[in-house]
């Protein structure tokens, strides 16, 4: 459905010179340099897949984004959405897919949201039955008649952005691009964002690509995760494959055997060299070890020998964490042409 292909976006930018002398000297000599938000990424989004596109702030998400959706166009490369160039074919990508930017709004500034409901069911000639079916999931879901006929700049950023999601859903597109959708939103709001695209790709086979720096928005949403670092694609595939790098991972459990919690925690420690024993506030003790030291066959193993276990489980390493580890590891410098460092 979607492909990018060694998509690369650069920015001319004027480097302005420091203090007084400098700012009139930019005004008769402008030195620019070349700024590469998006580095040679190239990636496959299969029809019917919800797909997490994530990075650090300004690692080129939003950048690439813009290009797929046809706001922006390439330095060099190419990218597709169901087979069209969305730069070169602005009007047939619109109709095909939904946009919604957190910080931009795509509805009409001094009407109201039934009002811009109206003409974005003009634009996109959507039937009759499709539009009432949609408008009862939203007033369902989001409860957008409580909106009623308040003018869109006088909206708050939360019913805004109420809005904003129900129109880029409003003529059933086969792509959505949701770049931080749910910004002002409350947690019951939240929820109901999440039902909804679920929803629409349950019964629509509806493909998303979400941005968000909403951790609990990618786990309740998306099944696969891209990952940008410094322009680039640093990963691609399911969620879990990607919790599979951590770093470290956690081992919980509660024991009946009468040890004491600081001769456990001691004994832990001991026994398996670099792990960290601690009791929760719930009274079970965590045991976190390095993934590249110990297998979690290794650590049950050592558990279960030493103690006579009442409950224990492995949780999913935090997303979080993980994708701390990435973002913070170094950039590998390019080659130079002639293969040296």
């Amino acid at each position: 459905m979607i492909v990018a292909e060694h998509l690369v976006k650069e920015f001319r930018i004027a480097e302005r010179r420091p203090g007084l002398l400098g700012s009139l000297a930019t005004l008769f000599t402008r030195r620019h340099r070349l700024v590469r938000a998006v580095d040679d990424v190239s990636f496959e989004i299969p029809a019917g897949t919800r797909t997490a596109y994530l990075g650090a702030n300004g690692a080129g998400k939003s950048t690439t984004i813009k290009m797929l959706t046809g706001i922006m166009t390439p330095t060099s490369g190419r990218c597709l959405v169901g087979g069209v160039e969305p730069y070169r074919n602005r009007q047939l990508n619109a109709r095909r897919i939904g946009v919604v930017f957190g910080q931009r709004s795509q509805l009409w500034w001094d009407l109201s949201v039934p009002d811009s409901f109206r003409i974005l069911r003009r634009i996109y000639d959507i039937p009759a039955p499709v539009y009432r079916r949609n408008l009862a999931l939203f007033r369902e879901l989001l409860d957008i008649d409580a909106l009623g006929t308040t003018p869109v700049r006088l909206l708050s950023l939360g019913q805004r952005m109420r809005a904003e999601i129900a129109a880029s859903l409003l003529h059933d597109p086969a792509v959505l691009f949701w770049d931080e959708p749910t910004i002002g939103l409350d947690m019951v709001l939240k929820d109901a964002v999440r039902e909804l695209v679920n929803r629409a790709h349950q019964e629509l086979g509806t493909t998303l690509v979400l941005t968000s720096h909403d951790i609990a928005d990618i786990a309740a949403i998306c099944d696969n995760v891209l990952v940008v670092d410094h322009g680039r694609v640093v990963h691609q595939g399911p969620l879990h494959d990607l919790l599979r790098t951590a770093a470290h991972r956690t081992v919980v459990f509660d024991h009946r055997d009468g040890t004491s919690a600081a001769e456990a925690l001691r004994g832990i420690e001991t026994g398996l060299p670099g792990v960290h024993a601690a009791t929760g506030d719930d009274g079970r003790i965590r045991v976190e070890y390095p993934t590249g030291r110990y297998t979690s066959r290794q650590v049950l193993s050592f558990l279960l020998d030493r103690f006579d276990l009442a409950d224990c489980y492995a949780p999913e390493p935090d997303l979080e964490d993980v994708l701390r580890q990435i973002y913070a590891r170094p950039r590998t410098p390019e080659p130079a042409e002639d293969g040296t460092p």
